[in-house]
């Protein structure tokens, strides 16, 4: 039997691929926030979309520079995805508050941060009014990088720890791998 679902609730119904953590920087200033809705959009050259909201930090942060960084996080960093999600990145330095540890970019300033699955180094295709209206951005891949563990031959490999697999977003602060559901203190 079918049941209504809230409209609030649609997007919980699509699996967007994984969450990632969008990072950016600007003039020695970086910011970085999870995003579930995120999908490519090419194959050559590659392109991406991401919603990044115009009420973040992170928003500000890629309307000046021009360029972002979109980090496959694993389920061992689900906390810290939730985490990044709940705080402005205008009230805190979020890689002194949760330890996170970043590389620079080869093709852009944004960081690489530590400890994820895989990298796609983005350069903004400015279309002001998508990015105004729907907070959409649409963005050419110039770097990507993945762990030779995680990504192999151009497929993505099976990893038997849990920890060490991508997240999917379901929504109110649960995600999910392949393994199954995981719970973040996000819900509480």
């Amino acid at each position: 039997m079918r049941v209504p679902v809230d409209l609030r609730q649609v997007s919980r119904l699509l699996n967007h691929g994984p969450t990632v953590l969008v990072s950016s920087q600007h003039e020695g200033r970086r910011d970085v926030m999870a995003a579930a809705w995120n999908m490519p959009l090419d194959f050559s050259p590659p392109k991406v979309a991401v919603v990044i909201d115009k009420a973040t930090y992170t928003r500000e942060l890629v309307d000046a520079s021009g360029e972002f960084v979109l980090a496959v996080p694993c389920a061992a960093q689900a906390q810290l995805t939730a985490d990044v999600g709940h705080v402005s990145g205008r009230e805190l330095d979020k890689f002194q508050r949760f330890g996170i540890h970043a590389q620079p970019g080869q093709k852009v300033d944004a960081p690489l941060i530590e400890g994820c699955l895989a990298w796609l180094e983005c350069v903004v295709y400015p279309e002001p009014y998508v990015e105004h209206r729907y907070d959409l951005f649409l963005a050419e891949v110039v770097s990507a990088w993945a762990e030779d563990w995680a990504f192999v031959n151009g497929r993505w490999v099976d990893q038997a720890e849990v920890q060490r697999r991508a997240l999917h977003h379901l929504g109110a602060g649960q995600f999910f791998t392949s393994a199954g559901l995981l719970v973040t203190e996000a819900m509480a």
